[in-house]
């Protein structure tokens, strides 16, 4: 695991400048560059540093991560324009977040998710590993979050996002994908040479019917994130100053 802040996925297409307008409201419009921005989290609840570390913005010559000013950003940043939206993932930050603000903040925070500004998505206390725990600790912690989320939010995540665990499980796409109400199903990093496989083939996109007992039942749309080449960052050639280090927005 890389980093730990808010990114930019973009998918583009067409090669015209960036000086031609275009409208937000509708869909590509051709010979205009369209981008797709999925403004999301990557929270890593420890790696190298530890959880209360990387929510109060501590230690920061080893990683430069303050996720409690992510939030506080995000929130301000969604209230002053209808239009934008953010992506939240990880609930081991999120809930810690949410016991320390006052009931205007709180208020806020249910309007944008409400109308859709702010979307919850995996809702499990952490980005599990797919490989090493055990199912019922994979039930476990994303119960916990999807708990808090129905109980605060009246909302289920309908999104699967795995775009960091270093392989995918049959029952990450079954049990906790189709079978949890998810419609789609995000990872990022897969074999490199399965990935060659999917890109050459134009096959990074599918229908995973993970379990042969459950059949249709158990299976989900599956995509890989970044121009379908598992990066959960910006493209080569696009900075949005991801790499910076800056003092962090209070």
């Amino acid at each position: 695991m890389r980093t730990f802040r808010g990114l930019l996925t973009a998918a583009l297409c067409s090669s015209v400048a960036f000086a031609t307008q275009y409208a937000t409201s509708g869909g590509p419009k051709e010979g205009t560059i369209n981008v797709h921005l999925v403004p999301h989290t990557h929270d890593d609840a420890g790696w190298l540093k530890t959880v209360d570390e990387y929510f109060a913005g501590q230690n920061n010559s080893i990683q430069n991560a303050n996720v409690q000013y992510i939030l506080d950003s995000v929130i301000k940043s969604l209230a002053e324009n209808p239009d934008r939206r953010f992506v939240y993932v990880e609930q081991a930050f999120f809930q810690r977040w949410w016991r320390m603000q006052d009931e205007t903040v709180k208020t806020l925070t249910r309007k944008l998710v409400k109308n859709g500004q702010l979307e919850m998505i995996n809702g499990a206390w952490v980005m599990h590993c797919e490989a090493t725990p055990h199912y019922v600790d994979m039930i476990d912690q994303t119960s916990l979050g999807h708990k808090f989320l129905f109980q605060e939010f009246g909302v289920s995540p309908k999104i699967g996002w795995q775009i960091d665990p270093f392989g995918h499980s049959a029952t990450q796409a079954a049990l906790l994908s189709a079978e949890a109400g998810f419609v789609g199903l995000f990872f990022g990093r897969i074999d490199f040479q399965d990935l060659a496989i999917r890109v050459n083939e134009s096959k990074a996109e599918f229908v995973w019917r993970a379990s042969p007992s459950l059949g249709p039942s158990a299976q989900v749309f599956t995509g890989l994130t970044g121009s379908y080449h598992g990066n959960y960052g910006p493209p080569s050639g696009f900075n949005w100053d991801i790499f910076s280090s800056d003092e962090p927005i209070q």
